[in-house]
């Protein structure tokens, strides 16, 4: 999971946005991975999976599930995340948690382009292991 492009970006300067739009697929890569791993192989099925877990409210109880463990660097990267004005919210989100879900999103982004992937991973693992999917 290392950069390709981005060697010299340095995500403090980043919209939070920005971070989100890259915390979004760093976090679907790694659910896309671990669905693949569990055996699962028709793609219809994976996707359907993936769907269930990538959305807002599953990506708010992930975060649920690993805010204690957040560093006060990582914490200040969710909350500029979450707090940032959105124009519109998805259809089948609530606002509270489409911000959150931002908030997470930036924080994966974060994370990633700071080059801690092992991070990532560490807060990944947490995630899935509390019951097996999101």
């Amino acid at each position: 999971m290392d950069k390709l492009f981005l060697s010299d970006v340095n995500p403090r300067e980043l919209p939070s946005l920005t971070l989100a739009f890259i915390g979004d697929s760093v976090y679907e890569l790694l659910v896309r991975e671990y669905l693949l791993s569990s055996g699962k192989r028709q793609v219809g099925e994976l996707n359907k999976e993936k769907v269930k877990i990538v959305c807002c409210s599953s990506q708010t109880v992930a975060y649920e599930k690993i805010k204690d463990m957040l560093t006060e660097e990582e914490e200040g990267v969710f909350r500029r995340g979450r707090n940032v004005q959105v124009n519109s919210v998805p259809r089948n989100s609530t606002l509270k948690d489409y911000h959150t879900a931002t908030g997470f999103e930036a924080l994966f982004g974060y994370l990633y382009l700071s080059g801690r992937t092992e991070r990532v991973k560490e807060l990944f693992a947490v995630i899935v292991s509390s019951d097996g999917n999101e």
